[in-house]
């Protein structure tokens, strides 16, 4: 399967799998990094690297995350993870790892911490913008 066919069918899967039931409350975040480590850990096979439909759906989920993460970290500490350091393998083992240890957490905890302790690049204050700016 290429790549962009993946980028799809997870983004399908995904768009499904937020939408299904009614919230009460808004969220504020949603995807896969909110399902409980007893149910996703299991799923993880960090060995089938992108192949298996879970690790991709959760690569593709940290990327977005992580991407969210930079705007923050851009426009308040002018610094941000530099996203092509980013590997699945890393990524899939590194939450598969942490719901083996936490079942009962979300893996969102697992990249927060990752966001937390990853090298930032240095930005200049001038590359800081507000995306939304009308």
């Amino acid at each position: 399967m290429g790549s962009l066919a993946r980028i799809v069918a997870a983004l399908t899967v995904a768009s499904t799998l937020v939408g299904a039931g009614s919230r009460a409350e808004p969220l504020l975040t949603g995807g896969i990094g909110l399902q409980s480590c007893a149910k996703l850990g299991p799923e993880l096979k960090p060995e089938l690297g992108l192949d298996h439909p879970p690790n991709y759906l959760l690569y593709y989920w940290v990327q977005g995350y992580i991407s969210a993460a930079n705007i923050f970290l851009l426009n308040e500490y002018t610094d941000y993870v530099d996203m092509a350091k980013l590997e699945p393998s890393a990524i899939v083992k590194l939450v598969a790892d942490f719901c083996s240890d936490n079942p009962d957490k979300p893996p969102i905890r697992a990249i927060d911490q990752f966001i937390r302790d990853a090298p930032k690049v240095e930005a200049r204050e001038s590359d800081a913008f507000d995306p939304w700016e009308h």
